[in-house]
């Protein structure tokens, strides 16, 4: 692996995949004659592989990698934990509500929990919710891709400005050109990047260890100096009382908040029949399965070949590792930058984050232009479609400059902050008002509207007064402490408050019927 140009092959690699990405999305571009094609596909859109496939995709991010990766480096058995909570996470999704969500004409969250209630109240409330979980994700994403592509590339420290903004003209491009169809063939391209990638990068390590897990745990266990706690839970958040219930609410957060993900659920309404949706599922949750199995093994390479110390000198919150890991099994003497091992993984962590920021700008977009300001008039017109996707693109634009701009502003400062305001957020708000609307009968947009605004002011509230924004060294202020709050992850106890909220808010509201047509019915 240590021969040839490693920078040669990244950029090799990196116009590979924006080219056949942006020739894809150009392909896509070509039917993107009406909202339905634009926001769904089209009613052909994807079949249950390509439709799987899309969907693990798009529940790859940067945090799945990156953060995941450093977790099982820095706290072994803690960080396995998130990566099978990751995993169960989108199973959950896909096998409880996956083939519920589907819906013609339903192309955001907002539009299904409104025509789900009949009042379209409730898919305003929704867009809260939904720019509020959204946002900090596309500022985490749009950062990481800037600081990846300076490594990968060999650029300096001070490149980093221009490779966040073209990064982001890139995910504009996919977004507006492509749509939900374009994005889901990029979304498809990435998922066979990464996990290429990634099984080499496991099989490399596991290789080095005789193939042998245990050998490899054990190693990565000795070279952590924190003993036995290294294979028990509990060693991210210390083994206290306090400790326990901020790993347990972080677990249930990211368990709920990953499965309601808008960008995610945006995927499940297109899909043809309970038949396509139940097949899609396999081919969803398997790719993941495979992805964290891999994650955990370059973990545990990670703190078996690098060591937990330098792990967590070059980072606190360990998101280096995956990168640290690949020079550790392919050390070029002109440094990680000559590595083609190094080339390869910098590429399918880029890919990630393109092509997570263009998915997330379409969702975004998407519920900025239908939830929070829904067109007038007559929408079967030719004119009416036009003006939409000119709004949608709009859209696009709007929100893509507006994420560009606070991405280079914020640079990497409070990575973990951000998703777990995001995951919170997704969990306590999102989660209440979407099974509610699903399985509660008379839940009305009263009770969502209850949910959105006492739950999410309570999470701002608390995630400002956490260890998460001070007094931590991964904090977002590390120098600073004036946190109160003990819980890095305010979950357990905004979880409970947005379903009790919700469940309050709908006896204070009357429920409107919907007239629901005979698929839809089957799928009630």
């Amino acid at each position: 692996m240590t021969s040839g140009n490693g920078q040669s092959l990244a950029l090799m690699v990196f116009l590979a995949f924006v080219t056949v990405s942006l020739l894809l999305c150009g392909l896509a571009a070509a039917d993107l004659d009406d909202p339905e094609h634009f926001y769904a596909g089209g009613s052909a859109a994807f079949g249950p592989v390509a439709a799987g496939l899309a969907i693990c995709g798009d529940y790859v991010s940067a945090a799945t990698l990156l953060s995941t990766t450093g977790a099982v480096a820095l706290d072994g058995m803690d960080g396995i934990l998130f990566a099978c909570a990751t995993v169960a996470s989108l199973y959950l999704v896909m096998r409880v509500v996956g083939e519920r969500l589907r819906g013609a004409g339903v192309f955001t969250l907002g539009d299904f929990v409104a025509r789900r209630l009949g009042d379209p109240r409730a898919g305003r409330a929704l867009a809260v919710a939904t720019l509020a979980v959204l946002a900090p994700l596309l500022l985490v994403q749009l950062s990481t891709a800037g600081h990846i592509l300076v490594a990968m590339l060999g650029l300096p420290e001070g490149a980093r400005t221009g490779c966040t903004v073209a990064s982001g003209l890139l995910m504009v491009c996919f977004a507006a050109l492509g749509g939900m169809r374009g994005t889901g063939y990029v979304q498809i391209l990435k998922v066979g990047v990464v996990l290429a990638a990634l099984l080499l990068v496991a099989g490399l390590v596991l290789a080095r260890y005789g193939w042998s897990p245990t050998a490899l745990f054990g190693a990565a266990r000795d070279r952590s100096e924190a003993g036995g706690d290294y294979a028990l839970p509990g060693l991210h958040f210390g083994h206290s009382a306090v400790g326990a219930l901020d790993l347990l609410s972080f677990c249930v957060t990211l368990l709920l908040g990953a499965a309601c993900l808008p960008h995610l659920t945006m995927r499940l309404h297109p899909l043809r029949d309970a038949r396509t949706a139940r097949k899609a599922a396999g081919w969803a949750v398997g790719p993941i399965a495979l992805v964290c199995l891999a994650v955990v093994v370059a973990g545990l390479g990670a703190g078996a070949l690098v060591g937990r110390d330098a792990v967590r000198a070059a980072d606190p919150s360990g998101s280096t590792a995956l990168l640290m890991v690949t020079s550790a099994l392919d050390p070029e003497t002109g440094g990680p930058r000559h590595s083609m091992l190094f080339a390869l993984v910098a590429c399918a962590v880029f890919a990630t984050t393109l092509a997570a920021v263009a998915g997330i700008t379409l969702a975004a977009a998407s519920s900025l232009v239908r939830d929070c300001a829904r067109p007038s008039g007559d929408a079967s017109t030719v004119r009416s479609r036009a003006a939409e996707i000119r709004r949608a693109r709009g859209g696009v634009l709007l929100v893509g400059a507006t994420a560009v701009l606070l991405a280079v502003l914020l640079e990497d400062r409070g990575r973990l902050t951000l998703i777990s305001t995001s995951l919170a957020v997704a969990a306590s708000v999102l989660a209440p008002i979407l099974l509610y609307a699903l399985f509660l009968p008379g839940f009305s947009a009263t009770g969502a509207r209850w949910a959105m605004r006492g739950t999410l002011p309570l999470i701002i509230v608390l995630m400002a007064a956490s260890p998460a924004v001070s007094g931590t060294p991964i904090a977002l202020f590390p120098d600073r402490d004036f946190h109160w709050f003990p819980l890095q992850t305010p979950g357990l106890l905004t979880i409970p408050v947005g379903f009790l909220l919700g469940l309050v808010g709908r006896t204070r509201g009357t429920h409107r019927g919907v007239t629901w047509t005979p698929e839809e019915a089957s799928v009630r």
